[in-house]
């Protein structure tokens, strides 16, 4: 029996992601992340749009073959309701075990007027006809509705019914634009639910971006409605503002289960690895006050949190910085940090002071973190070189 509580992951960083202004990558980039991705444990890698380039094509073709294995994930390329994008896409994710061909068509009125110039019964006929041509392939098939979060709401359970009824095992309701709310977006998904018939029968997927900043807080009241797909991007990038961050999605679940209720098949432990790959890739820097994967996201500074995650990490921090794959208790030196959080941090560069010692090295430390925001461990090696100075003329002194 199907596991209700598990929560399929959806990887489009390399799709949807890509798509960020900046952030084109190589064919062995892509290929170096679908591998990282496959040791995330991520359920389906939708690796490109197979119909839009040569270089396109072959990294989603490449993906399928070598990383597309009976073990791991799902290989999807995306495709327009067309056949020529349908069977460009077939073509290139076919080499693997499971394929999944991703389909998607407006069904928002001021996307059909004036992108698609389409009438609503021209989008519903295309949408049985890509579908089931999809399906003709034997492919695994997902259909959006693009901008669903801005259609007619009778209208997109027509379409998806008609998508689902034509074969499609995955429906998708993105929230294009990043426009709804977690109340609004999680109705919507209930409202799916409750009107097309079947709908039990297949994945309901949420597809959400961060213009307003509520990606991953839509996501969640999607998984809350009733939805067992959530769509995401490393480090959250993506058109625009971006897409709901994976590695946020996953550890909300993750953090507070006994509140959701859910679960993914995610290693955890791979979050910080994943993520930096991608910057690497993409050049594009995480933000230090990034959450989970930001280089600030475990790391302490005020010498009150600083004792207090020294004598118990609770006391701060709601999830284990190892858990996502960081080491070490992150004790940033500055000019509010306490004398137990620069204690630590002589210890583990190997030095053991008095009392007293510690005292006097602790107000130099004070003195020139007032000049320097930050002190590294060059800095502390100084100021407890020049403490062993002063206590070795002290002591000849005595002598």
């Amino acid at each position: 029996m199907t596991d209700d509580t598990r929560i399929r992951i959806f990887d489009t960083t390399l799709r949807d992601g890509e798509q960020a202004p900046g952030c084109t990558m190589t064919l062995a980039e892509k290929v170096a992340i679908a591998h990282q991705l496959a040791r995330l444990r991520v359920d389906v890698i939708e690796a490109g749009f197979p119909a839009a380039s040569d270089g396109d094509f072959a990294a989603v073709h490449e993906i399928a073959r070598v990383v597309g294995t009976a073990d791991g994930p799902a290989v999807c390329g995306l495709a327009r309701a067309n056949e020529r994008d349908i069977d460009r896409c077939w073509e290139a994710v076919e080499p693997a075990v499971n394929a999944r061909v991703h389909i998607v068509l407006a069904t928002s009125d001021i996307h059909m007027k004036h992108k698609l110039g389409k009438t609503r019964a021209q989008v519903v006929a295309a949408v049985a006809a890509s579908v089931a041509h999809a399906c003709s392939f034997g492919a695994d098939v997902e259909f959006s509705a693009e901008d669903a979060v801005r259609s007619d709401p009778l209208f997109l359970y027509e379409v998806l019914t008609v998508a689902f009824q034509c074969g499609a095992t995955t429906l998708n309701v993105p929230d294009t634009v990043g426009y709804s709310t977690p109340d609004e977006y999680g109705a919507l998904i209930a409202g799916v639910r409750a009107n097309v018939p079947g709908v039990e029968r297949a994945t309901i997927s949420a597809h959400c971006h961060d213009d307003l900043g509520l990606a991953v807080a839509n996501s969640l009241a999607a998984v809350r409605a009733g939805a067992r797909q959530a769509e995401c991007t490393i480090n959250g990038i993506g058109e625009r503002a971006g897409n709901a961050a994976l590695e946020e999605f996953v550890m909300a679940l993750h953090t507070r289960r006994p509140l959701f209720g859910l679960y993914t098949n995610i290693e955890t432990r791979e979050i910080a690895r994943t993520s930096r790959l991608v910057s690497e890739c993409t050049g594009v820097d995480v933000p230090p006050n990034k959450a989970i994967v930001g280089a600030n996201a475990f790391a302490h500074e005020a010498g009150i949190h600083q004792d207090g995650v020294l004598k118990n990490r609770l006391t701060y921090e709601i999830m284990s910085a190892d858990t996502v794959g960081w080491n070490g208790i992150g004790l940033v030196l500055g000019k509010h940090s306490g004398r137990h959080a620069l204690r630590a941090k002589t210890q583990s560069l190997g030095y053991e002071l008095t009392d007293e010692e510690l005292s006097v090295v602790f107000a130099r430390f004070k003195e020139l973190a007032d000049r320097k925001k930050l002190l590294d461990e060059d800095d502390i090696h100084t100021l407890l070189l020049q403490q062993a100075i002063l206590t070795t003329a002290a002591t000849q002194m005595e002598a």
